[in-house]
C-alpha cells in the first residue's frame, strides 16, 4: 500500500494531534449543518444531558451548546484535543455547561439510560457505524436521540479508484438506504438523513488545512512521517475533488425505541 493510501490511524498519534489541532474541525462539517441536524431533535431542555463522542477540539460542540440549554460532555481519545476543547469552552464562556474528558468510544463513562442525546460528527467510524449504534443505545433514555455523520456512497456503482480507497480506509462505508436500514435494525426510528453540502468538505475542512500544512511541515522539517501525513491528506482532498458525486458524509438522526 502506498503512503498516499495509508489510513490516518497508521500515523504517529502525536503527529496526528499536532496536525489536526491546527484546524477548527477535524472532519467535514459546518455550523449550519450542525444546527440543521439539531433541528430534527425535540424535547431538549436545561436538564438534558448530551454527549459528543469523538468531539475533537470541539468545533461542532460549541455550536451545539449555543443552540441547546442542557449540559454537554465531549469525549475524545486524544488528551491534547480535550485540552483545546476545554480552552475553547472557557473562551466562549460555556465552561459551566460544556466539559471535555479524555476517553474511548468503546468504554463510555455514562450510566445506562443517562443521556438525552448522543452526537458524533465524522467520528463513529472509529468504532464502526453499526457497533456504535448498538453499544451507545444502552446509554440513551427511551425516546432519546442519536445524531451521527458518516461516510456514505451516493451511488450503487463507482469508479475502481475511489472504491478501492474507501474499502481500504473504511470497509463499512455503504449506501444511504443500507445505513438507514442498519439504524432501524439497531433499535432506532430513523428520523432524518441528509447529505452534507460540498462546502463542508472544501471550505470548512480542506481549505483550512492548506495553511496548516505549510506551518506543520516547517516545524517538522526533515520528518518523513510528517511529510507522509501531509501527502496523505492532500491525496484525500484530490480524490474528493475528483469523485465527490459518488460519496460524501451523510447525517443520520435516529430516536431510540
Amino acid at each position: 500500500m502506498s503512503n498516499e493510501n495509508k489510513s490516518i490511524h497508521e500515523f504517529d498519534y502525536q503527529l496526528i494531534c499536532d496536525y489536526f489541532s491546527r484546524i477548527e474541525r477535524q472532519g467535514p462539517g459546518s455550523p449550519e449543518v450542525t444546527v440543521k441536524a439539531l433541528s430534527f431533535i425535540d424535547k431538549l431542555n436545561e436538564t438534558s444531558k448530551i454527549a459528543d463522542l469523538g468531539c475533537g477540539t470541539g468545533g461542532q460542540t460549541m455550536v451545539l451548546a449555543q443552540h441547546t440549554q442542557g449540559s454537554i460532555v465531549g469525549l475524545d481519545l486524544f488528551p491534547e484535543f480535550i485540552a483545546l476543547f476545554n480552552k475553547n469552552a472557557q473562551l466562549q464562556h460555556l465552561q459551566d455547561r460544556v466539559k471535555g474528558i479524555q476517553g474511548s468510544m468503546d468504554k463510555l463513562p455514562f450510566k445506562a439510560e443517562e443521556l438525552d442525546l448522543i452526537w458524533s460528527e465524522g467520528a463513529i467510524y472509529n468504532i464502526g457505524f453499526e457497533r456504535g449504534l448498538r453499544e451507545w443505545k444502552t446509554f440513551l433514555k427511551k425516546g432519546a436521540y442519536i445524531a451521527v455523520s458518516e461516510a456514505t456512497w451516493f451511488t450503487d456503482e463507482r469508479p475502481d479508484e475511489i472504491t478501492a480507497f474507501w474499502q481500504d480506509a473504511y470497509p463499512e462505508i455503504d449506501t444511504i438506504p443500507a445505513k438507514i436500514a442498519k439504524m432501524q435494525a439497531c433499535g432506532y426510528i430513523p428520523v432524518a438523513s441528509f447529505i452534507l453540502p460540498e462546502n463542508c468538505w472544501v471550505e470548512h475542512y480542506y481549505k483550512p488545512q492548506i495553511e496548516a500544512q505549510k506551518v506543520f511541515l516547517q516545524q517538522h522539517k526533515g520528518n518523513k512521517t510528517a511529510e507522509e501525513l501531509v501527502a496523505n491528506e492532500r491525496h484525500e482532498a484530490q480524490l474528493y475533488a475528483k469523485y465527490k458525486e459518488f460519496y460524501g458524509y451523510v447525517f443520520y438522526i435516529g430516536k431510540k425505541l
